[in-house]
């Protein structure tokens, strides 16, 4: 009953809003066949840099015209005040003013990428107040220290160029500890362009190969990353704390979702199954105690293939697409990973942009973000729901689980309810029994009709064909049996003993 009504709800999944997503739709809304990213407003990393940058560029322009406007405003206003000459001071002074606040805020974006902060001193006071507890410190530096003696050890086996890249980067690491005060975007930017920066010399100045470009790109990401970790995950400057609590507190309320309302096509009652669910929460779970964008990329490509195998398991056939997306909002769901956003922001905004443009890993990717975006807004027609029952779940008067079970109150132990589910489980075995024990039965009258449709089959055809049996035969006589006057006849003769 469990799998009939699993597939009458597959069939009605194209029904939902929500759950579907084609390809089509993960991919950048740009054409450039790069997986794209809702952070990026479904651009792709190189798009979205593109487009970024043309909107700096118009900010900036625009800023300037704004300045030159204030200008010809105060020239005009100094020449029609000629007369009044207090008033004319008074109102040059306002309108300088004006200008030199309008350009110092409009432009200071452009000139902090050229200009260390005047509150690097400021900053790292604020720094050191909020500094750690030392065990902390210990932890991070001695994990600081062995990722930097890695990183050494691998650029020797790039010999010049890696002296190179290790200038490279402890120019990048020293110029980002002095633009503390840079916004995160701008963090961000400056990263990918240290990223692309380092790909095209070591593609075309250093000529490396290209499954070599890989790995340095991935071992000095994980250098410089370890580093900064500290100071661009979740920042203070940004809502992603906020972005946090609000995701994680609309999971909580929808504690109740089940896996037959999402179509999820896992059936954990098989232990195998359940391993790989347990594993896959697991895996999400563990993506932040890591540091590394690669590293957190890498926990959510192995969740994803505990998926994969979990659905495999249970329908005995490769997973679709289709099944996967349900399935990871089911585990998100289920496992509630802290600092989901935080995460996810921290990838879009570190991390080496070809990992998330192209593979398998920008894939997994690409459908946690739209897993987490169906969460935010999953609404009751996404469930089949009718929006009294949404309302009714999601305000804590009922769930589906107390309306299978009315018996049960929220403080019932655990243990009532599992012998609750044995007893479902008896009474579906007993059903079972019962259906096996009808055919049986079945197949024993089937198999007495059939001896006695053979026995009349037989009887017809020798009442047809009748048989004729002959009488027994005498057995044989001894063969003197005929002899007349036996007696008569001389006995045998006897041998003769011959004396020599």
């Amino acid at each position: 009953p469990f799998f009939s009504s699993n597939r009458r709800k597959m069939n009605l999944k194209s029904e939902r809003r929500g759950i579907h997503v084609d390809q089509s739709e993960l991919l950048c809304k740009k054409g450039c066949g790069y997986y794209g990213n809702p952070a990026w407003q479904g651009f792709c990393s190189k798009c979205w840099r593109e487009e970024y940058h043309k909107a700096r560029q118009k900010q900036i322009q625009e800023d300037w015209e704004l300045a030159e406007r204030l200008q010809r405003e105060e020239e005009e206003a100094y020449a029609s005040s000629q007369s009044t000459q207090g008033a004319q001071s008074l109102t040059f002074s306002k309108f300088e003013e004006k200008k030199t606040n309008e350009k110092t805020r409009k432009v200071t974006t452009v000139k902090k990428f050229f200009t260390a902060s005047s509150r690097a001193g400021a900053k790292k006071e604020i720094q050191e107040a909020k500094a750690p507890s030392p065990s902390i410190h210990r932890q991070a530096s001695i994990e600081t220290d062995r990722v930097s003696k890695e990183f050494i050890e691998f650029l020797r086996t790039y010999q010049k160029p890696g002296q190179d890249i290790y200038k490279q980067c402890k120019l990048f690491l020293d110029t980002m500890n002095h633009k503390r005060d840079l916004s995160i975007e701008e963090q961000s930017e400056c990263a990918q362009d240290f990223y692309q920066n380092v790909a095209d010399k070591l593609q075309t100045r250093w000529k490396v190969p290209p499954e070599k470009i890989e790995k340095a790109m991935d071992q000095i990401e994980k250098y410089i990353m370890t580093r900064q970790y500290k100071y661009v995950f979740c920042p203070e400057t940004t809502d992603d704390e906020k972005k946090d609590l609000a995701v994680q507190k609309r999971i909580r309320a929808l504690h109740w979702v089940t896996p037959q309302m999402l179509c999820v096509p896992v059936n954990e009652e098989i232990p195998e199954v359940s391993d790989m669910v347990v594993k896959a929460i697991t895996d999400i779970i563990e993506m932040d105690s890591k540091r590394v964008p690669r590293d957190k990329l890498a926990c959510i490509t192995k969740c994803s293939k505990h998926i994969f195998n979990a659905i495999k398991i249970t329908k005995n056939e490769p997973a679709s697409a289709d099944d996967f997306l349900p399935t990871l909002i089911y585990i998100v769901l289920k496992g509630n990973p802290p600092r989901l956003q935080s995460n996810i922001q921290y990838i879009t905004r570190f991390c080496n942009p070809s990992r998330l443009m192209t593979g398998e890993d920008g894939y997994y990717f690409t459908n946690l973000c739209c897993a987490v975006a169906f969460i935010e807004k999953l609404d009751a027609q996404s469930l089949n729901l009718s929006q009294e029952d949404f309302d009714r779940f999601m305000t804590g008067q009922t769930s589906p689980k107390k309306q299978e079970s009315d018996s049960f109150s929220p403080d019932v132990c655990l243990g009532v309810k599992q012998m609750c589910k044995s007893l479902d489980l008896l009474s579906q075995l007993n059903e079972r029994q019962e259906r096996i024990v009808s055919e049986a039965k079945k197949l024993e009258k089937d198999l007495i009709d059939w001896t006695d449709g053979i026995t009349k089959e037989v009887e017809d055809i020798v009442e047809k064909y009748p048989l004729e049996i002959k009488p027994k035969s005498q057995a044989l006589a001894a063969i003197d049996s005929e002899n007349v006057e036996n007696d008569k006849l001389p006995p045998p003769l006897q041998p003769q003993v011959y004396a020599g």
